[in-house]
């Protein structure tokens, strides 16, 4: 008769714990990595903003950027450590119906990051000098990277409770809301600061264009909570006093504390070895690590989409589905980040140049830096995949060694290669952790999937 079949309607979900054990994986884990990958895109490209414009005033001030970077690593550290922690509870929590004990971790979670932010604050404001000096300065960095830290170090609580927020929302699924919150301090930073770089004559008007931002951020965070849009309800009276209920949230937290703490080693570790060739070395492998940031956060993001999928259907027992969310997102990442490592391949010189174009030891260690890593850049699902899903499923300690094997690898073979084979072993030493990282992790993939997968949770 020629009739065209009705258009099926779109499934209208009653709640989102139905949502999440019910709706199809990819088109599910679609929806949630959209935003997560746009929030870790927005939250790379104004980090690697502040590397670009800080770039513009000299190679000491680039350098300066790649030193803090590892005080900004620990803050990191710190948040994801109490938001991941948090959020995987409440998201297992929130999977069995049991929505009171989740608030319970969501607001002890809050408190916890507001006291550590505080002693973040603290201890390094406190050792200031002999931190710089310890995370690989040189006597011309030295003065930049002191001024640009303070003010990251003034913002430590602000940035602390913006992660925690930030992985609360995104571990019940509302990753919609997690993202607005740092679209927009971030966009606002890309703005400010060249204009903060201007008014304050120098390197510090980036980090206080970085405090402001993040002050903006936790506001919106903040709102999503206060206004009953979230899932969690945040309250004093839910805010436990029992050690037990902290112990856990750490517990589950601390892959994440490993892994940003251990990239924070690693990266002064990078910058003890990089600066035997002067202020280019440092400001060249900043500025790759910056862009590989960027690269990577799709990855980290789309994993962050896919973990609240584990921890309510794991917490469900829909082994099927937790099976489904992890091959569906491999696959797609892996195919991404090839596209990715091709075109990052042969535009690497070009890339490098765009941040310190007139200084060519820069350019010349900064693509060959690059390009190494774009061979192994297709590896990094699995590195990051491995260690979310172990997270999400309560695999603590598994999780906990697969967030420090590509960095804690890195560690000894930087050193090594860099006094066996000098300047070329620099280049050339992330790539090799990285091959070493991906065996590793998938071999204990594999065999948790062949051996344990589908005991009792």
């Amino acid at each position: 008769m020629g009739v065209f079949p009705r258009k099926p309607k779109k499934q209208a979900w009653p709640n989102q714990r139905q949502r999440m054990l019910e709706a199809p994986i990819p088109p599910l884990i679609g929806t949630l990595a959209v935003p997560t990958i746009a929030s870790m895109l927005i939250t790379s490209i104004y980090n690697m903003a502040d590397t670009y414009f800080v770039s513009q005033i000299n190679t000491s001030a680039s350098g300066a950027v790649g030193i803090v970077f590892s005080i900004m690593s620990i803050i990191q550290a710190v948040g994801f450590t109490v938001g991941v922690g948090s959020g995987s509870l409440a998201s297992r929590l929130l999977g069995q119906g049991r929505r009171e004990d989740a608030d319970v971790y969501a607001s002890s979670a809050v408190v916890s990051a507001l006291a550590l932010g505080l002693l973040l604050t603290a201890l390094g404001l406190l050792w200031l000098g002999p931190l710089i000096w310890a995370l690989g300065s040189t006597p011309t960095i030295y003065p930049y990277a002191v001024a640009y830290a303070r003010c990251i170090l003034l913002g430590a609580p602000v940035m602390v409770l913006s992660f925690t927020l930030n992985n609360l929302l995104r571990w019940q699924g509302r990753a919609n809301l997690s993202v607005i919150g740092l679209t927009t301090g971030g966009i606002l930073n890309i703005f400010l600061d060249p204009l903060f770089i201007w008014l304050f004559h120098g390197i510090a008007g980036a980090g206080i264009a970085t405090l402001l931002s993040q002050c903006v951020s936790l506001s919106i965070l903040a709102s999503f909570f206060l206004t009953g849009r979230s899932e969690l309800h945040l309250s004093p009276a839910s805010i436990s006093r029992s050690p037990n209920v902290y112990l856990a949230i750490f517990k589950q937290g601390m892959p994440s504390f490993f892994r940003q703490g251990v990239l924070s080693v690693s990266n002064m570790a990078l910058n003890f070895n990089a600066r035997v060739y002067g202020d280019a070395a440092v400001a060249a492998m900043s500025i790759v690590g910056k862009v590989f940031m960027v690269v990577q956060s799709i990855t980290i993001g789309f994993g962050q989409g896919f973990q609240p999928v584990l921890g309510y259907n794991y917490g469900a027992n829909r082994l099927d589905r937790v099976r489904e969310a992890v091959l569906f997102s491999l696959k797609t990442c892996t195919a991404i980040l090839t596209i990715a490592a091709v075109i990052g391949f042969f535009s690497a010189d070009q890339i490098v140049a765009c941040f310190r174009r007139d200084d060519l030891a820069v350019i010349d260690i900064g693509s060959r830096a690059f390009r190494m890593q774009c061979f192994t850049l297709p590896l990094a699902p699995m590195l990051t995949f491995a260690n979310m899903l172990f997270q999400s499923l309560g695999k603590s300690w598994r999780a906990t060694i697969l967030a420090v094997c590509r960095q804690g690898l890195y560690i000894p073979i930087v050193f090594l290669l860099s006094w066996r084979f000098q300047l070329q072993g620099l280049v050339v030493a992330q790539a090799s952790a990285d091959l070493l990282a991906f065996l590793i992790s998938a071999g204990i993939t594999a065999h948790f999937f062949l051996t344990e997968f589908g005991k009792t949770p």
